[in-house]
């Protein structure tokens, strides 16, 4: 019999993890269609709201995209008003990037959204199991990461939606 058969496919801890982050994004994307804002959009508030005033080559790297393409977004969300570009005190070709505070009052909602995605999810858990689930997540995410700057970065920041 071959190894994959004997895999039972719903306790497996990537596949498991990947089918609720995706069902996170989905509820979460229904749920905030109205605020102007595209996924990749709202991710790049997400990270500065970790890393507010981070350059921009910087948060290219944490969002794990191209310069290019993280370049595009900021064009966007700098139309909008939601973030602003500054240039680096320190370093004159660099630029860093700030959240607005148009920005950082649609991340007030959107974390209001999150926790209400969050109470969905968690319904019929008990607060204990809640609590080791998250330590015990957390304790996943810090073994993966060891020495990793990026998700030392990720550890020391509280989420959205904690």
């Amino acid at each position: 019999m071959c190894l994959i058969m004997k895999i039972d496919i719903d306790k497996n801890l990537g596949i498991a993890i990947h089918d609720v982050a995706r069902l996170l994004r989905l509820s979460f994307d229904r749920q905030s269609q109205g605020i102007g804002l595209t996924r990749a959009q709202w991710s790049v508030l997400v990270h500065l709201l970790r890393n507010d005033g981070v350059q921009q080559k910087t948060l290219a790297q944490l969002m794990e995209i191209t310069p290019i393409t993280l370049a595009r977004h900021l064009d966007r969300l700098e139309v909008e008003a939601w973030i602003e570009r500054r240039d680096d005190p320190d370093d004159r070709r660099a630029k860093r990037v700030f959240l607005n505070p148009k920005g950082k009052a649609v991340m007030a909602s959107l974390g209001q959204l999150g926790q209400k995605i969050r109470r969905h999810a968690m319904e019929g858990v008990s607060p204990e199991q809640e609590e080791l689930f998250m330590d015990v997540l957390l304790r996943i995410r810090t073994n993966l990461c060891d020495t990793d700057r990026q998700c030392e970065t990720l550890a020391t920041h509280q989420l959205l939606d904690n």
